[in-house]
């Protein structure tokens, strides 16, 4: 069921998820990042930059409507350490129908707490940022992330201007200290690692690909 505007169920998430998102979701068009973007002192191609690389890409899952998320356990270990060992706590990076099953499982335990220990949406940002993200409760973060591709990038630029630093560095397109808050000083390292391009080169060329 829902209780006030919040899923408080889980078979009535995946309910609301699988149909009212079906119908309703929206995709974040150019106009719309262009007018977040004026709206908070960026450009359009640092916004731009930054949502190409730092996300997901979608938020959410085009075979069901449902939102994007990314369970996870050592998180769900922390609010709930007592939780006995189940689905939830042999989730790695999956599929999302694996993250679902993952999910369902943690939140048969506890649901704020399966809630806060997911990162969800385009931007794939935890449910525990949910207060400084500006929202009362997570259950009223993800009521508002399932509306749509525009309210996740609204909470991404608030989520990046309640961190003076970041902000300034994306603003002044040091992409390298933009990297480093928010993906960590071993970013370079990790993308050594898994063979893939560092971020703060990633996030260069983005911005130089959306400036043109």
């Amino acid at each position: 069921m829902e209780f006030g505007g919040i899923v408080r169920d889980s078979v009535a998430l995946h309910r609301v998820l699988g149909a009212r998102n079906k119908m309703f979701v929206m995709k974040i068009s150019d106009q719309q990042i262009k007018e977040i973007a004026r709206n908070n002192g960026l450009t359009f191609a640092q916004l731009k930059a930054f949502i190409d690389v730092e996300s997901s890409g979608s938020g959410f899952d085009p075979a069901t409507g449902k939102i994007i998320i990314q369970f996870e356990p050592s998180w769900f270990k922390r609010h709930e350490p007592y939780a006995p060992s189940g689905k939830w706590s042999a989730n790695g990076v999956e599929r999302q129908a694996e993250e679902w099953i993952a999910f369902n499982d943690a939140w048969k335990i506890s649901p704020e707490s399966a809630m806060m220990s997911t990162s969800i949406g385009m931007p794939q940002i935890m449910g525990f940022h949910f207060y400084r993200l500006g929202y009362k409760s997570v259950g009223e973060m993800w009521d508002d992330f399932k509306r749509g591709e525009y309210q996740q990038v609204l909470a991404l630029v608030r989520f990046i201007k309640t961190d003076d630093r970041l902000y300034r560095a994306l603003v002044t397109k040091d992409w390298h200290t933009v990297a480093t808050i928010y993906n960590g000083a071993s970013y370079k390292k990790m993308a050594k690692k898994w063979g893939r391009e560092p971020y703060d080169v990633s996030l260069r060329k983005a911005y130089e690909k959306w400036s043109k």
